[in-house]
């Protein structure tokens, strides 16, 4: 299959129409490419509260409720997509109302397929940003997904950090890493993580940013990072793990050809068996012993 991966600038919205003429000429580009499966990033839906004006877009609270109000009409305009261009999008994730009390958003993704299905991924592990001053509350558990591409995954930007969430999506073929980050560290940190699954679960990973600046919201006025698709540097992928990577704030897709067979293999016969020694090393890691050497 061809992946589509984004990096992805926010922009101002003076109305529907401009955004749906935005995410059509994405979608439409990145299937004209041959792709497959399109990536959006971490709270690429933040551009919907523009809808609302600059004042509400400049609002942290106010932000969350405008785009999870347009929620609904983004998800059929995806739905719509899918379909017409044969293709399945992992939409831009943003803030939705909270299924269990409706208290407080969550951050929430959604997988759609060319026959109308759609996966809901909400982010598991809040950062001190969404949980000290966004007030954004983890959602639903994690989902494994069963498609037409293979079995995907999506650990929402910090989730790709902990390896505990990568482990319980170790049926995985594939594991999208949408994200969001301010900073270079932010980025090198996602990365790090997106490539740590792939290593760990010998399995692709996927990874989406945002990219460049939105000076209308407190939220994601400054973003550094880069698309890129990533494999355990083993036999049948690069020895670098890195299948493709974006130029470091450059908008775009960036494409990677991908075949799931070599998934299998590696996992069946590869240099080394991480996928498999791993369960070796949950029983080891319970058995630290404290040794003093002083």
């Amino acid at each position: 299959m061809k992946i589509a991966t984004a990096s992805y600038p926010l922009d101002v919205l003076p109305n529907w129409a401009a955004y749906e003429d935005k995410l059509t000429r994405w979608v439409d580009d990145a299937a004209s490419h041959g792709a497959d499966l399109l990536v959006f990033p971490e709270y690429g839906a933040m551009e919907l509260a523009t809808l609302a004006g600059p004042d509400i877009a400049g609002d942290l609270e106010q932000s969350l409720f405008a785009v999870a109000d347009r929620l609904a009409e983004a998800d059929a305009l995806h739905r719509h997509l899918a379909a017409q261009f044969d293709v399945h999008i992992l939409a831009a994730s943003g803030p939705a109302t909270n299924d269990v009390d409706g208290a407080r958003p969550v951050n929430r993704a959604r997988l759609f397929t060319p026959t109308g299905l759609v996966g809901i991924q909400d982010k598991q592990v809040m950062t001190r940003f969404e949980a000290e001053v966004w007030d954004v509350v983890p959602g639903g558990p994690l989902h494994l997904f069963d498609t037409a591409l293979g079995k995907i995954g999506i650990l929402i930007c910090y989730d790709s950090e902990f390896p505990l969430l990568g482990q319980a999506l170790r049926e995985a073929d594939m594991i999208l890493v949408p994200s969001v980050t301010e900073a270079m560290s932010g980025y090198s940190r996602v990365r790090i993580g997106a490539q740590a699954r792939a290593l760990e679960n010998q399995c692709v990973t996927v990874m989406s940013s945002v990219v460049g600046a939105a000076p209308w919201s407190e939220a994601v006025d400054i973003s550094t990072g880069a698309g890129g698709v990533f494999a355990p540097p083993d036999r049948g992928f690069p020895d670098t793990g890195i299948i493709a990577l974006g130029v470091l704030n450059a908008p775009g897709w960036i494409y990677a050809d991908v075949d799931l067979t070599q998934v299998h293999e590696v996992r069946r016969d590869g240099g080394v068996l991480n996928a498999r020694d791993r369960t070796h090393t949950i029983a080891r890691a319970q058995e630290v012993k404290t040794t003093r050497l002083s």
